[in-house]
């Protein structure tokens, strides 16, 4: 087939670099914003924080500088060399906040294990397996590789040839070492390596090591009768067995403060309070931060305009100021853009979820999809996702994410439409208040739920359950 050329003519949306900008700002939280305009000032000198100056103030200042040039000065005050006054300088007041940050010191649960293997008699190969093995503990203190990888490990990158019983040797002692469970392979020997520790004499916790040891499958599907006909023995030595397992950490290695994840701390975009029986609605200040146009920069593209422009540098330079003012004025206006798009689609929340701010109960929430939201804003309904995305709002329940109000509709016998939320309360509090020994079933839920009206399937109940993240009836067994 020969390669023709065609001229065609077609239309072709596309965003300018405007939108685009203002999309990426509407997705970010008060925290990225802030980030992101510290970027903006630092990648554009055109743009800087505080509110803009009229002519008038400039003219005030002007003559403030005019003022001080005027008085005499030795500049010889200002050129010496003054060691004590350059070691001793404050320049910021009492008043002023201090924003130093403490660093933690800390160890790591491996920099701890080193330590306490670092007192241990080893000679020198033995120093250096068990240096490789807590080096491939992770996070929660297991060792996920096996044996036999830790031995071509050692002598392919150390040319050290051992045998993988002598990797296990130095692992058993490592295990020995604190916190206890440390170096296990699995769930099983975790939980063995700790109550091995606890042994000692004790009928409950020998009877829990038993169950470990032999039943450990039985024990994690909860066939619970299963090991009393085995271990012959009481409900009640049973139930004591298993609380004394429940006791130990599955994750020996989160034990440490230093290992532990980072939590970050949720700043809410938006706050509501309820003022007389009447909904207020607040945005954050950080949201419409104080930002202006350098005045320096319009001077300069003034001078640079209002000269010949002969040479190419000089067009150059008016080019790049104007390519700075134009970047800073557009940073200014989405700015501005993002916090009106916030609040009027926040306000189109709180209005439309009026009942739910001023109870604070759940199950006053109202079905509410992205799309009614942009059609009462008048706006897409990407717009409403992204600004739905990792915002939060302070509310007299708490602090909540935007998308926590959005939820499908369902429809009840009488017809009514409810919000699945309304749902999900209704089979949360029948689980917690269900008999542990016979919990219920999706089946019994869904049944439960027909009689309050809510015609669902026991598949929709399987999956409200899961997001819910609660485990299958067998699994909530206890004795």
């Amino acid at each position: 087939m020969a390669l023709k050329q065609i001229i065609s003519i077609k239309l072709d949306q596309r965003l300018s670099p405007q939108q685009i900008q203002l999309m990426k700002l509407l997705q970010v939280p008060t925290v990225e914003l802030e980030q992101r305009i510290k970027q903006e000032i630092e990648e554009n000198p055109a743009l800087e924080e505080g509110l803009e100056i009229s002519e008038d103030d400039y003219v005030q200042n002007d003559e403030i500088r005019e003022n001080i040039d005027e008085k005499e000065f030795n500049v010889d005050d200002y050129l010496s060399d003054d060691s004590e006054y350059k070691t001793r300088i404050n320049n910021s007041s009492k008043d002023n906040e201090d924003k130093a940050i403490p660093l933690s010191g800390d160890n790591s649960f491996q920099e701890h294990l080193i330590n306490q293997i670092q007192l241990l008699n080893f000679n020198d190969q033995e120093y250096i397996i068990g240096d490789i093995i807590v080096g491939n503990l992770d996070e929660s203190g297991y060792l996920n590789r096996s044996i036999d990888a830790l031995v071509d490990d050692l002598a392919f990158s150390l040319n050290i040839i051992v045998t993988e019983q002598d990797v296990i040797d130095v692992l058993k002692i490592i295990q020995g070492l604190d916190p206890a469970g440390i170096g296990a392979r699995d769930l099983k020997e975790c939980l063995l390596l700790q109550i091995n520790r606890k042994q000692d004499g004790n009928i409950t916790r020998f009877t829990a090591k038993k169950i470990l040891e032999e039943y450990f499958t039985e024990f994690t599907k909860k066939h619970y009768q299963k090991i009393l006909d085995k271990l012959e023995i009481s409900k009640q030595d049973l139930k004591e067995a298993i609380e004394e397992i429940v006791k130990l950490n599955p994750k020996p290695g989160g034990s440490t403060k230093e290992s532990r994840g980072v939590y970050q701390q949720i700043i809410p975009d938006f706050e509501i309070v309820v003022n007389e029986g009447q909904l207020q609605l607040t945005i954050n200040g950080r949201n419409a931060p104080d930002l202006k146009v350098s005045k320096q920069y319009k001077n300069m593209l003034r001078t640079y305009s209002e000269g010949a422009k002969s040479s190419k540098s000089e067009k150059e330079a008016l080019t790049f100021v104007k390519q700075k003012l134009d970047s800073a004025k557009w940073f200014i206006d989405a700015i501005k853009q993002r916090q009106n798009t916030l609040f009027l689609t926040m306000n189109a929340i709180m209005n439309y979820q009026k009942d739910y701010f001023l109870s604070g109960d759940e199950t006053q929430l109202r079905p509410m999809i992205l799309k009614d939201i942009a059609t009462i804003i008048d706006m897409d309904i990407s717009t409403v996702s992204r600004v739905a995305n990792s915002k939060y709002v302070q509310t007299s329940s708490g602090i909540l994410s935007l998308k926590y109000f959005f939820s499908e509709s369902l429809s009840t016998n009488s017809g009514e439409e409810v919000s699945t939320r309304e749902v999900k309360k209704i089979l949360s509090e029948a689980i917690d208040n269900e008999v542990k020994r016979k919990p219920l079933t999706d089946e019994k839920l869904a049944k439960l739920l027909k009689e309050k009206g809510y015609n669902i399937a026991r598949r929709t109940v399987a999956k409200y359950r899961e997001q819910l993240k609660i485990p299958v009836a067998r699994l909530r067994k206890e004795l």
